[in-house]
């Protein structure tokens, strides 16, 4: 028998508005929230809402052997809570079948993995509190932002106390081996690693409706067949995909749904196929070897590295400059202050300053709410700069000094930039006056 682990990730940002220099000072409100509340509501009619609500039938259809596993953003949650709580209700309703396992992950969607493990971990805290919250379940498997993976990470996961992380099967990393195996991190072989199978995965997350793709119409028989087929290899069989996949980048019109709710039957009448969770499947086999992986890989992009976020020098500049901040929120230790630091911090932001456009254009422009990479850099700075701003007004009012030294130290940890097709933008000059602090009120306008 095959293992197949079926998960999806389910992120939405909290976009910011259009934020000008002159902004700078005077306005505090920061996120579009126009724009959030019509694309969560979109995208929970069109994807969450019925195929969480065709999950649920299968499962119970099943009668337990349809199972699958998500990972749910903190920033996701909290616009479920304040725009579709019904999508809440309907994950409840999943998590209560017993046959649905959340993983945890950085609470804000985030890069910190790459440059402060402190704010890593409790970025992951939050979000394992927030499981706890919603659902009454703990989780014991992780999963990183955009399945972001060294063998630092996966020993500061494992330091966590997971025991199972998900990472990309990338080829420049796995080499001649296959991803349809457990395998084991370098540093610290208690934690197993599950591999998603880029190519399975993207015949149904990208090629599905594609007319020209050589499969096309792909049936629910078909595509178990490929996977029960002999000639795939392996112990267990990894689909990771957004879960955007299902009526919206892959439009109901497609047949992504009927595809779907045929595929578990499909797979199981086979007979060499069977469902786990990705803590089920890490448990039942053992690791075949140890993956090394010195640089961190992710699943973006054809490169499956870091350069969709940190690629060019718009992106490193305003990385550093984020984390530059950490002492000074840390510091402040302000709710107010905390929530935009969260949304801040989201990986989206340095997604949309990419100039990756020639070979991943069309990846990078869905959801993207700027017209270029520098439009994208400049708006993020503005609200950046008036952030930082208020918070050293705040820690003055408070009589806090933070060593900005050491705080520009860890920023300079960031990945080494490489070269932008466009020009590097200085950050926009801070302004002098400030009306109040930025509070989770009027950042929410």
């Amino acid at each position: 028998m095959k293992t197949v682990s079926l998960y999806f990730q389910v992120h939405q940002p909290l976009r910011l508005k259009t934020y000008r220099f002159f902004n700078m000072g005077k306005d505090h409100n920061y996120l579009d929230v126009s724009v959030n509340r019509s694309i969560m509501q979109r995208v929970a009619a069109e994807c969450y809402l019925p195929m969480n609500n065709l999950l649920l039938r299968l499962i119970k259809e099943m009668e337990g052997k349809f199972k699958v596993t998500f990972s749910i953003s903190g920033l996701a949650i909290e616009q479920f809570r304040s725009y579709t709580p019904e999508v809440l209700d309907s994950f409840r309703a999943l998590a209560e079948t017993g046959c649905v396992e959340f993983l945890a992950e950085t609470y804000s969607h985030s890069l910190s993995s790459l440059i402060s493990p402190a704010e890593f971990k409790k970025e992951v805290d939050a979000h394992i509190a927030l499981m706890k919250e919603e659902f009454g379940y703990t989780p014991t498997a992780f999963r990183n932002t955009e399945l972001i993976y060294s063998d630092q990470i996966g020993e500061q996961v494992a330091a966590m106390g997971f025991r199972t992380m998900l990472a990309e099967g990338a080829r420049h990393v796995l080499g001649w081996k296959s991803p349809n195996f457990v395998y084991a991190n370098a540093l610290d072989s208690k934690l197993r690693l599950l591999m998603r199978n880029y190519k399975l995965s993207d015949d149904i997350a990208f090629r599905f409706s594609n007319q020209g793709w050589g499969e096309w119409p792909l049936t629910a028989e078909k595509y178990a067949g490929w996977i029960a087929d002999e000639n795939t290899s392996g112990e267990v069989i990894n689909l990771f995909m957004d879960y955007e996949t299902f009526g919206e980048h892959q439009k109901a019109q497609s047949g992504i749904f009927d595809f779907m709710a045929a595929l578990p039957k499909a797979m199981l009448a086979t007979g060499q196929l069977e469902f786990k969770t990705v803590t089920e499947s890490a448990a039942a086999h053992q690791p075949t070897g140890v993956l090394y992986c010195m640089h961190a890989m992710s699943w973006a992009d054809e490169e499956r590295d870091v350069t969709a976020w940190l690629g060019n020098e718009l992106q490193n500049e305003a990385f550093k400059k984020l984390y530059g901040l950490e002492e000074k929120v840390n510091a402040l230790n302000s709710p107010d202050f905390d929530y935009v630091w969260n949304f801040m911090k989201a990986s989206d932001h340095f997604y949309y300053m990419a100039t990756k456009w020639f070979s991943d254009g069309d990846v990078h422009s869905y959801f993207n709410p700027y017209d270029s990479a520098y439009t994208a850099f400049i708006n993020y700075m503005n609200v950046l700069s008036d952030f930082d701003i208020e918070l050293e007004k705040a820690l003055a009012e408070k009589g806090v000094e933070v060593a900005e030294q050491s705080a520009e130290k860890e920023a300079k940890k960031a990945p080494a930039a490489k070269k932008a097709p466009a020009k590097k933008a200085a950050a926009p000059k801070k302004a002098t006056a400030a009306k109040k602090p930025a509070t989770k009120k009027a950042a929410a306008k």
